[in-house]
């Protein structure tokens, strides 16, 4: 008898963003496996047993969570945001693709969450309200030259930008460096906003002209959205402005070129 394995998305780390199915996923679980700081957020009953590790531990995290549920076990995923942006849902498809046929027996649920981008965006206005994409700023799976490329591409094709993992003590330049990039496409005034610990108690939302931008702004905490060319400031007497993206695609000012966005 195989058992079932539910990967969780807990939202950005506000408990009014968990959604009412990620907190039933939860509580069914007879084991929960997850990142210290992800499963330091849930309150455990005494018949849960909590496996936490450390974020560098994703693939030995996945093949000890398939192994139990292999074994019959009802068990638990769980990761900040939604577990497929940049979380453990790619990590545990990843190891049921190269791990043993029980793997792929084991009942699978994937549940979404609020990701940090989702959260940072409904703070400022609509930033992402066009096309968008998201880009991990960590070179750890991938070489910062292809990271670079993305940034490139996404700008001078007028997409906004959301940068996951922007700065670490291991890689302090490469936001500096993404920043460097999307300058090449954009204007100065393109907005960028800094969202640390969205809808947290502690959150803070700063918004700067891409001119002005430098990655001693973020830490690991923050997401980065970088505003593409089209994107708009609306300023409120008395309130903070809205930030947002226009849905219609303005052929006058929808595409820049290099060097002469500045």
């Amino acid at each position: 008898m195989t058992g079932r394995l539910s990967i969780i998305g807990l939202g950005p780390g506000s408990e009014a963003m968990i959604t009412p199915q990620a907190r039933d996923e939860v509580a069914r679980a007879a084991h929960i496996f997850g990142y210290f700081p992800y499963v330091e957020r849930l309150s455990p009953r005494p018949d849960q047993t909590v496996h936490g590790s450390d974020n560098r531990e994703e693939l030995d995290r996945a093949r000890a969570a398939l192994d139990l549920a292999a074994r019959g076990e009802d068990v638990a995923m769980v990761s900040g945001g939604d577990p497929g942006v940049f979380a453990m849902a790619a990590a545990i498809c990843e190891t049921i693709d190269d791990g043993p046929d029980a793997y792929r027996a084991v009942e699978l649920v994937v549940t979404p969450g609020v990701t940090a981008m989702l959260a940072v965006a409904a703070a400022a206005g609509a930033p992402l309200g066009h096309d968008f994409c998201a880009i991990n700023l960590s070179d750890n799976l991938k070489p910062f030259a292809i990271i670079e490329r993305r940034v490139a591409a996404c700008a001078e094709t007028g997409m906004a930008m959301a940068f996951y993992n922007p700065i670490s003590r291991s890689r302090p330049w490469q936001l500096d460096a993404a920043f460097d990039t999307a300058r090449l496409y954009l204007p100065k005034a393109t907005p960028v906003i800094f969202g640390r610990a969205a809808g947290r108690p502690e959150q803070q939302i700063r918004t700067v002209p891409l001119s002005m931008a430098k990655g001693e702004m973020a830490d690991m905490a923050t997401c980065v959205i970088v505003g593409s060319v089209t994107t708009r400031i609306v300023e409120r007497p008395g309130r903070e402005p809205l930030i947002y993206t226009p849905r219609f695609w303005n052929a006058d000012t929808g595409q820049a070129e290099p060097e002469a966005a500045q």
